[in-house]
């Protein structure tokens, strides 16, 4: 915009208004300034204005022109057509864009020493340990976990720090900013932070050293009482109702309500928080906490619901409303059972009233944990036919409130997957030994500090080889029976936060990043993306061979691959099967309504559907 210095009936006009200027030479206009919607503002330092010609709708059907009303401006920019009034103390040093309404504010400056939240060494999953994650607009799920995952590994932890303080360096601005579009009101205090395009703080307390990250198509809302301070927003969350953050990462489409307060933590990818509080903690995708009593701290958690005090979920009502469920994580049923999910690393449990973690149960994936006085009762493979898993897997993708073409951080919604099925395998493998070495006529089996019952090892193999039948056969759906075109994806897979990826991929990332190949912090982010684009191609390297290890198979004949089909449809119909009894079980314990219970075996009968789909395409 081209600026120009006030004419002298401009000087005069703006005086009878109420006016006054410690220089008015230090004053540059649009070519198109009119003086006549200035009233009782003073003018400190160096100023640029924009047009005010329009209207502005304050409120629903409620327009105001635009113009500067009861104000105190030092060193500020103002962008065309904005509201500004009303500003009790004073608005320093802020760059302001288009459109904009602020009104009923105290203070909004920028500082010398300002960080707008970025670069801040914060501790996750150690809450009095070194600091291992820094906070910076370009951080996702996947960037936070590579730098928690290998702490220890010092060359690679140098060199992301030196990528992350590059990209601070090339893109954080002199003075803070506030974008176009942006509605700021009731407000007390803003230090230090940049606001981007269409977002709304209404009624916080205080946002300092902050960085919002709203775009008109998924808005950051900053409500009544809100502290935020050293902390960085993403698009489309939102931060209501009183919350106290600290030092945290909030990426996108999160909500964080009621009283929830945070400290040293970072939040990913559709979580939810309210009233409880969290303490150096990795909230990975989905993750959701609801109770005053609920405490996460120095844990990392995906596709996760923390429940009040330790009751970390409740599916007892599987087939009620919709509630935050479980994947990735331990969670307690109404029996006192705790889950084993494909993503543990170890498991967990409840002694005496806390929560108890099990690294050795690691290989026995979707399994229970029961404790009666002294004795652990471990149940393999039984989560795999429940109601409550059926559900979680048909409703996270649907609550990913993310853009399509603008999410960050990558979630990959796989139940069954390399990673995962590597897990059932090791397990079947598990129980499978134990029966070779105790015999099948004795009546427990001991795995570590645990106890199987008989019949629980049996039906956990036989719930394991549907799992992998199933995964089997719905592989073959999506590629023809070919030898892979790649061998990457033959070996370990492991999950990076949301991404599914093969072992040796996040070596490749790990060595790239220590020898310069990867070159900035976007670079490592396309490299993410990269990864999960292949991830149709790696899966398949590694389920053909899984599939041809399994049947003792040479190559996927078309005799062969119509045997897999077969399995396919037999394991399928035994897991609905299942799945039923389990509904039916619910049923007759009065936990769920009649009309629920036939909705919710008709969309089981509605499954043979998929058995009629081309095997592979």
């Amino acid at each position: 915009m081209a600026y120009r210095n006030l004419t002298d009936p401009e000087i005069t006009a703006l005086q009878t208004n109420g006016c006054w200027a410690e220089d008015w030479m230090r004053i540059e206009v649009s070519e198109d300034f009119m003086p006549d919607f200035f009233h009782r503002v003073m003018f400190y330092g160096d100023i640029r204005l924009g047009t005010f010609t329009n209207n502005v709708e304050v409120s629903r059907g409620f327009m105001k022109h635009s113009g500067i009303n009861n104000a105190t401006l030092r060193n500020v920019t103002i962008g065309n057509n904005c509201l500004i009034e009303n500003i009790s103390g004073f608005i320093n040093n802020y760059v302001i864009g288009d459109d904009c309404i602020i009104t009923n504010v105290c203070t909004m400056e920028t500082t010398d020493g300002a960080t707008y939240g970025e670069g801040n060494l914060i501790s996750v999953l150690n809450e009095v340990g070194d600091g291992n994650l820094i906070l910076f607009r370009g951080l996702t799920s996947q960037v936070a976990a590579l730098m928690v995952k290998h702490f220890q590994n010092r060359p690679l932890k140098d060199a992301i720090r030196r990528l992350v303080r590059e990209e601070i360096e090339r893109t954080s601005p002199e003075t803070a900013t506030i974008g176009n579009r942006v509605k700021i009101v009731n407000t007390k205090e803003i230090t230090n932070t940049v606001i981007y395009d269409d977002c709304e703080i209404a009624g916080a307390a205080r946002l300092s050293d902050c960085t919002l990250m709203s775009n008109r198509d998924a808005s950051v809302y900053i409500g009544t009482g809100v502290i935020c301070e050293n902390s960085i927003i993403s698009d489309g969350s939102s931060i209501i109702n009183s919350v106290k953050m600290q030092d945290c990462y909030v990426g996108e489409a999160c909500q964080l309500s009621n009283g929830f307060t945070a400290a040293s933590s970072v939040f990913f990818a559709n979580s939810y928080m309210s009233n409880g509080e969290a303490c150096a903690a990795f909230c990975g995708p989905f993750t959701a906490s609801h109770h005053k009593s609920s405490l996460l701290i120095g844990g990392q958690f995906s596709f996760y619901n923390a429940g009040s005090a330790t009751n970390f979920s409740n599916h007892a009502y599987k087939m009620g409303p919709m509630h935050y469920g479980t994947l990735e994580r331990g969670s307690k049923t109404a029996s006192g059972a705790y889950i084993l999910m494909p993503a543990h690393i170890g498991a967990f449990s409840v002694c005496f009233g806390k929560l108890m973690y099990h690294p050795d149960t690691r290989s026995l994936p979707f399994s229970y944990l029961i404790a009666y006085n002294d004795v652990m009762y471990l149940v393999p493979g039984r989560n795999l036919t429940t109601v409550g898993l059926y559900r979680d897997i048909r409703k996270w993708p649907k609550r990913d409130k993310r853009l399509a073409g603008a999410r960050k951080s990558v979630v990959n919604f796989d139940w069954l997957s390399p990673f995962t099925v590597g897990e059932i395998l090791r397990g079947k493998k598990i129980l499978e030994d134990l029966r070779e070495a105790s015999g099948e006529d004795v009546s427990t089996y001991n795995y570590h500090e645990y106890v199987i019952k008989n019949s629980s090892l049996r039906k956990g193999i036989k719930y394991y080889d549907i799992a992998l039948r199933i995964y089997m056969g719905a592989v073959l759906k999506r590629h023809a029976p070919v030898e892979p075109t790649t061998t990457v994806g033959t070996g370990p897979w492991t999950d990076i936060s949301g991404l599914l990826l093969p072992v040796s991929e996040e070596q490749r990332i790990i060595d790239d990043i220590i020898s310069g190949e990867i070159e900035t912090t976007h670079d490592l982010i396309e490299r993410f993306e990269e990864i999960n684009a292949n991830y149709s191609e790696y899966r398949w390297a590694w389920s053909y061979c899984m599939i041809l290890d399994y049947y003792g198979f040479t190559s996927l004949t078309e005799e062969n691959v119509e045997r897999v089909k077969s399995d396919y449809i037999t394991a399928r119909r035994a897991w609905i099967a299942e799945i039923k009894k389990d509904a039916a079980k619910e049923y007759r314990l009065g936990d769920v309504e009649e009309e629920v219970f036939r909705n919710f075996n008709d969309q089981l009968d509605k499954e043979v559907d998929f058995e009629n789909q081309k095997l592979y395409m």
